[in-house]
């Protein structure tokens, strides 16, 4: 695709780009957070995805014996499982820089102009939420992926000139929770694609202990287990639900925690064991109080519960869906059986048997 500028239009973006350019997440404003300060740098601070780190330290390793940059990569899954954090580990491992933003921000031609203009080589470009890159914005990106070339025309009427602005080699590292939204053309230029899987109580009782080693709190392992098992498999559930639990303790007692005093203290946050929090139970009481135990249309129970509907989709399913609570079926969602007797409800001997449609 050409993309129709005139000439100050690019020079004021390039020049744009030279004053602010994007930073390293080493000197990003956000790192100063708690998120940020608690982030692994390489491979070996990096807990869970064991196959995917695997497979990455191999990847990883040829492109450096080859001196060449990575293939390009889509990281899809549901939110909270450590995209971002992997592209950074990634920028590490490689030692080079990484360039970070996000599809909602790239509005403009002239705003992904300007970013792949001032990559240099080798250097990583990493997009979040890649599924929501508009057309224009996306169809510049082929070429720069595949031949590493801008096609640009500049000038007006009889002045127009066609040039085609050769770019550094570099990686382009994308993340989506929604990787069936990409378009096919997108993702097929993607040469590494992987998906993160939710973590296991084990893994998160390991970030659990790492971030309270950081943040100095005392924890033993079974106060970690226990804060790991209403996670819903979610690093960054994980990490918000220590520093609650820290709160608590800090409070009611002294300080440290255990088990007893981290179960209390998700009680009093109403976070079941399951991980569940108010707004969970209450979609599936609705399906079941309301609907029969469904099936439902997700626009109804959004409306129904006063809550957006991309906040279900992308915040309350993944982990009910997951854990086998809730059914997505052609009619909409239903309540599996698994759903009632989380919630300590009766349910019929024949609705065990019926079918999803």
């Amino acid at each position: 695709m050409s993309i129709i500028a005139d000439d100050n239009d690019f020079k004021n973006t390039t020049i744009r780009e030279k004053k602010n350019p994007v930073t390293k997440p080493e000197i990003l404003e956000p790192d100063k957070n708690f998120e940020n300060t608690i982030r692994p740098k390489t491979f070996d601070t990096y807990i869970g995805q064991s196959a995917l780190k695997d497979t990455l330290k191999i990847t990883i390793e040829a492109a450096k014996k080859r001196e060449l940059p990575l293939d390009h990569l889509l990281f899809y899954g549901p939110p909270g499982l450590g995209k971002t954090t992997l592209a950074g580990v990634i920028a590490q491992e490689m030692g080079v820089d990484i360039k970070i933003t996000s599809a909602p921000a790239l509005e403009r031609p002239r705003d992904i102009i300007g970013i792949l203009m001032s990559l240099q080589g080798g250097e990583i470009l990493f997009i979040d939420e890649i599924h929501r890159l508009n057309k224009v914005a996306e169809e510049i990106l082929y070429p720069a992926m595949e031949d590493f070339y801008l096609d640009m025309t500049t000038g007006k009427s009889q002045t127009v000139k066609t040039l085609r602005v050769p770019l550094p080699k570099f990686t382009l590292i994308g993340a989506t929770t929604k990787a069936g939204e990409l378009s096919g053309p997108l993702r097929d230029r993607f040469g590494i694609i992987h998906r993160l899987e939710f973590y296991t109580h084990d893994e998160l009782s390991q970030v659990i202990k790492r971030t309270a080693e950081i943040l100095n709190i005392e924890i033993d392992s079974d106060g970690a287990y226990a804060i790991a098992k209403r996670s819903r498999g979610t690093p960054r559930i994980a990490n918000r639900l220590i520093k609650r639990v820290s709160d608590y303790a800090l409070v009611k007692y002294n300080g440290k925690i255990n088990s007893k005093i981290a179960n209390e203290s998700l009680d009093t946050l109403q976070i079941d064991n399951f991980g569940l929090d108010t707004t969970d139970r209450n979609l599936l009481k609705l399906i079941i109080e309301k609907y029969d135990g469904g099936p439902v249309g997700i626009e109804t129970i959004a409306a129904a519960l006063g809550e957006d509907v991309r906040t279900l989709e992308d915040v309350c399913e993944p982990f009910l869906l997951q854990a086998g609570l809730l059914q997505r079926t052609p009619r909409g969602r239903k309540v599996s059986p698994a759903g009632y007797r989380h919630l300590g409800l009766n349910i019929q001997a024949e609705m065990s048997q019926q079918s999803l449609f």
